[in-house]
C-alpha cells in the first residue's frame, strides 16, 4: 500500500502541518513537503512566474480528510513553516 505521507516528487517524508484556524479546509492538518530541493517546489517558482507573473511557488500537500493531493501556495521558502507539527 502506498504511503501518502511520502512526497511522490522527491521521496521525502512530508511534515504534518496545521491548517489555519479560520480556513475553509475541513482537515485539522495536511501533510506537506517542506523539502526545499523538491523538484515540484523548485519548478513552481518558474512556472508561476511565467504563467501569473508572480514570485510565488507551491509545495506538494496531501489532505487526509478528502484525499486531495496537490499544490499549497507559498510566497517564500519560510512561508507556512510555523504551522509544522513536530511529532
Amino acid at each position: 500500500m502506498e504511503d501518502l505521507t511520502i512526497c511522490p516528487h522527491c521521496g521525502s517524508r512530508m511534515k504534518k502541518w496545521r491548517t489555519p484556524e479560520f480556513s475553509t479546509w475541513s482537515a485539522e492538518y495536511f501533510w506537506v513537503c517542506f523539502n526545499d530541493d523538491c523538484p515540484y517546489y523548485v519548478r513552481g517558482w518558474s512556472q508561476m512566474e511565467s504563467t501569473i507573473h508572480a514570485r510565488v511557488s507551491y509545495r506538494f500537500r496531501y489532505d487526509p480528510d478528502t484525499g486531495y493531493r496537490g499544490p499549497l501556495p507559498v510566497w517564500s521558502a519560510d512561508a507556512l513553516r510555523s504551522g509544522i507539527i513536530e511529532e
